[in-house]
């Protein structure tokens, strides 16, 4: 294989379709790679020359009828011996960035600090919190099973044993999913140890300096800890701490009301803690339609849970063996007490005192790393990946980042970060999961847009398993009928994200997806019945009826 890359001006595009119909014409065999872009009136192809040539490739973009080329340039790349990639950091997108940068011939090197290898996810984050959500899940429904003419019971007969299984899971994770991955790579090399950038190209750790071609910050992001009077006097937890106890507190305060403060608040609740949720703003996630976030706290408080928001808190103590925090809600003094308290007030990315911005990388208020659509910082051999970008903190956005930041360093092809399609997930239950745009965003952003929204009162799979706590919602650009988001809060609701995201990312009509067939029974039915409801009535439908 020889690759080679050429840039061609390309005259008669006026728009974002045109550039799209050209990319069409270059899906040919012998093309491994292309960018075609509307504004710049230009495409970077990069091609196998012993199945096709340069030349082919103008007459298949010619052969359009409406384009043609007006010149052309061949764009040297790095010889593989130039290529050493030094990446800060040993989570998702480091891990993501070290096997895309081996596709590109690229030596690596990479520096971790703090958490274990495999950073937040597989051992503070995703792993221990989904696993520990679950074993409460199935306490809770052996306790409420709802239904009649069944007895069923549940008791967490060893805390100690629930985390230690927990903990057995998050080792076996990281080493058949990080270490086993880089332990026999050539050309890597792990070191343990805090990095400073001493240079655009260069860094220096445990009194070594270590030259290279690129550096891609990946150090992620740490508890947030906010500035209340008293708190560092205390013995709080974060999601690091609170994943480590050995033993169930009878009573827990958390601070916070987004994702981890959820997740955290109704695992604990359904494991025996009796729970108290402080949040600052007037209601949990409240960036989300009020529809959504009232319905969760309806749900939420009748398992128990205490749910406070607009709390305005003064100071945090210690006394007789309880956390004690003192706020004002509704411009009224509140006292609240706990054996426990849990700091879920959101994340900071980790980027102290690291030279950032002495090698000329600009940061952002949060500390969070600026860079470019290609995620390039100020620093044109410094690219940044993951939660240090202080936007969409998931380990899917990290790896997605982590590859898309080292294809941009070594590929002359260069790509945009784009997150049009990107779903999220709160894993309480019921789930709340989004995609796209909501309503509300959709009109601030100049959309005509309609929503529909179907309780899952009228999902026969909610109703043969008698839970129909939550609703579907999609959301559509009237004047196209194109799907541009979705909110949903249903149990499992995150499982019907995907059908509607590739629905979003390939631009399908409400009417393509009510056409397609959807298993009677499934809870991914619902998707189609909420499509229906932009245009009738399902209460008008009878069973698998269009």
């Amino acid at each position: 294989m020889q690759i080679k890359t050429i840039k061609l001006n390309i005259s008669g595009m006026t728009c974002d379709g045109c550039a799209a119909g050209v990319a069409k014409k270059l899906e040919s065999e012998g093309i491994v790679d292309k960018n075609v872009s509307y504004p710049d009136a230009s495409a970077v192809v990069s091609f196998d020359a012993e199945k096709i040539s340069s030349g082919q490739i103008s007459e298949l973009i010619n052969s359009t009828g409406h384009y043609k080329v007006t010149g052309s340039a061949e764009i040297a790349s790095p010889g593989s011996t130039q290529k050493h990639l030094i990446i800060i950091g040993g989570g998702s997108a480091a891990f993501a960035a070290t096997i895309e940068a081996r596709e590109h011939g690229a030596r690596v090197t990479m520096i971790n600090d703090g958490l274990p290898i495999g950073g937040t996810c597989v051992n503070v984050g995703c792993v221990p919190s989904k696993n520990l959500i679950r074993a409460a899940e199935s306490i809770h429904k052996a306790q409420h099973n709802p239904f009649p003419g069944m007895e069923s019971s549940g008791r967490v007969s060893s805390f100690k044993t629930l985390m230690q299984q927990k903990q057995d899971l998050v080792l076996d994770l990281r080493q058949q999913k990080y270490i086993n991955v880089v332990k026999d790579m050539d050309n890597f090399r792990l070191i343990e140890g805090r990095a400073t950038i001493s240079s655009p190209t260069s860094v220096e750790v445990n009194g070594e300096t270590i030259e290279g071609s690129h550096i891609l910050v990946a150090t992620g992001a740490r508890p947030h800890i906010p500035d209340i009077p008293g708190l560092s006097e205390v013995p709080y937890l974060t999601n690091k701490s609170a994943f480590e106890l050995e033993s169930l507190p009878e009573s827990v305060i958390i601070l916070g009301g987004r994702y981890i403060a959820l997740e955290m608040a109704q695992m604990f609740a359904r494991l025996g803690s009796r729970v108290t949720l402080l949040q600052r703003s007037e209601r949990i996630m409240p960036t989300e339609s009020r529809q959504l976030t009232d319905s969760l706290t309806g749900y939420l408080e009748e398992e128990g849970l205490r749910i406070v928001t607009g709390n305005r808190l003064q100071r945090i103590s210690q006394g007789d063996g309880q956390i004690v925090v003192e706020s004002i809600v509704n411009g009224e003094p509140a006292t609240f007490k706990a054996e426990a308290l849990i700091v879920a007030t959101g994340r900071t990315p980790n980027t102290d005192n690291m030279g950032l911005e002495k090698a000329g990388v600009s940061l952002k208020s949060n500390g969070a790393v600026s860079v470019n659509e290609h995620l390039q910082t100020a620093a044109p051999t410094i690219f940044a990946a993951g939660d240090v970008l202080g936007e969409n903190m998931f380990v899917y956005t990290a790896a997605y980042e982590g590859k898309l930041a080292v294809n941009n360093m070594f590929n002359p092809v260069k790509k945009n970060a784009d997150y049009r399609a990107l779903g999220w997930v709160v894993f309480t239950d019921p789930q709340i999961a989004g995609v796209g745009l909501d309503e509300a965003q959709a009109l601030k952003a100049g959309i005509e847009a309609e929503s529909a929204t179907l309780p899952l009162s009228h999902v026969p799979r909610a109703l043969a398993a008698r839970d129909t706590r939550g609703f579907i919602q999609l959301i559509r650009d009237k004047k196209t009928d194109k799907l541009i988001g979705a909110r949903i809060l249903a149990p499992e609701g995150s499982e019907l994200l995907m059908e509607i995201a590739m629905a979003i990312r390939f631009g399908i009509t409400s009417e393509q997806l009510r056409e397609m067939f959807h298993p009677y029974l499934t809870l991914g039915e619902g998707v189609k019945l909420a499509a229906i409801t932009f245009t009738k009535s399902v209460e008008e439908l009878s069973c698998c009826a269009t």
